[in-house]
């Protein structure tokens, strides 16, 4: 579990910077995976986790089909060729047809596993690469799954709880754990690479950015800064509060929200905050990943609204209330952001005004965030008789 922690003197002279580091920045030298309309490989949709979608949806998008899930999904789908992959808190991992919902094939924690004992669950984002899907269950293993028969490759004990995603850099694959560490794996073995202690549980999604991955461990306030290459720690971003959720990356700034309640905007290569957001008599924790446009910061927060904030100054744009915590991470999907909210409802909001355009009441909580791709938006809901929808 996350401890809480709070310290003001953010950003006065300690902040670590490519200078510090001795950091260079060659041309050509970025790795991140751009969007994609015709896939959604990772949680946010790219290794900079900025939350666009690069296709669009109807006006009044329809419900086209559903798939039960008994104990409910927490986990953000990826979704490709046609297929959504998907993990349930039961310890299935569902290939379903993106048009149809139909089941493609379905892996198994739980094959093993005595009768009066819970299967291991699925609770983070999962990740692809061309012809594997990652996913972390919730005793602490790396299931590696051949995504055309759903047959196990290969698994990885960390021997700490995935709550994250994972992102592809290369030959490796790149997450960390509860159990105090980044891990780098190979993607064809499952064999480690290398490992970096990161003082505390993680719980985000690694963001990377030409050869360098951003994480944090919840329980000191310091963003690491590590060469995705070797493995060595480069740098550190001390933080004025823990961070819980996944930063984000646009032109050279790291934007994210804490458990203080503020959103913050760093240039990481010029050792220099940019702007701090912070919600007037509402200091609720987020624990929402931000969006990130040309324009805008869209993020939720425990304090039951979603926030658009200013990308380049910081400033509120607009807010939308609803009437409960918003833990799950808004996509941007044209003009407008699509999120989940915990009073059971999937909006659309104009991302010029923040007006509401449309919602469908689930009758169930959302955590898990959407993944839209061809016109057709996946997600799940939190509850003991939780379902995979897809909207389009």
């Amino acid at each position: 579990m996350c401890t809480e922690f709070r310290r003001r003197d953010f950003l006065k002279g300690s902040l670590l910077g490519a200078a510090s580091w001795g950091l260079s920045f060659p041309a050509g030298s970025v790795v991140s995976a751009a969007e994609s309309a015709v896939e959604w490989p990772s949680f946010r949709n790219g290794l900079k986790n900025q939350g666009v979608a690069e296709t669009s949806l109807p006006e009044e998008p329809k419900l086209l089909w559903e798939v039960a899930s008994p104990d409910g999904v927490t986990s953000t789908p990826v979704i490709a060729d046609g297929r959504v992959y998907v993990g349930t808190l039961s310890g299935d991992l569902l290939c379903l047809e993106l048009d149809t919902g139909k089941e493609v094939w379905k892996y198994q924690t739980g094959v093993d596993v005595p009768p009066n004992e819970l299967a291991p669950g699925f609770n983070s984002p999962l990740t692809l690469a061309p012809k594997t899907v990652l996913a972390g269950d919730d005793q602490g293993t790396m299931h590696a799954v051949d995504r055309a028969s759903g047959e196990k490759k290969w698994s990885f004990a960390t021997l700490g709880e995935i709550v994250g995603g994972g992102a592809i850099v290369g030959d490796r694959l790149i997450f960390g754990s509860h159990a105090e560490k980044l891990f780098a794996l190979s993607l064809e073995t499952g064999e480690p690479i290398w490992s970096v202690d990161t003082q505390g549980p993680v719980n985000g999604t690694p963001t990377v950015v030409d050869h360098f991955t951003f994480i944090t461990g919840c329980s000191e306030p310091l963003m690491h800064v590590i060469d995705t290459n070797s493995g060595e720690k480069v740098g550190g971003i001390p933080l004025d509060a823990l961070l819980l959720a996944s930063a984000a990356e646009r032109d050279g700034i790291l934007y994210f929200g804490t458990d203080a309640g503020a959103v913050h905007a760093i240039n990481w290569k010029e050792k220099q905050s940019v702007w701090e957001y912070s919600v007037p008599k509402r200091e609720q924790r987020i624990q929402s990943s931000p969006a990130v446009t040309e324009d805008l910061v869209v993020v939720g927060s425990r304090d039951k609204h979603l926030h658009a904030i200013d990308r380049k100054t910081g400033a509120g744009r607009w807010q939308f209330k609803t009437r409960a915590a918003i833990d799950s991470s808004p996509v941007v999907v044209g003009n407008r952001v699509f999120f989940g909210g915990g009073d059971k409802n999937l909006y659309a909001l104009s991302l010029a005004s923040g007006e509401e355009l449309w919602r469908y009441n689930a009758g169930q909580g959302f955590t898990g965030s959407p993944a839209v791709v061809g016109g057709k938006l996946v997600v799940g809901t939190d509850s003991a008789n939780g379902r995979v929808l897809c909207f389009g």
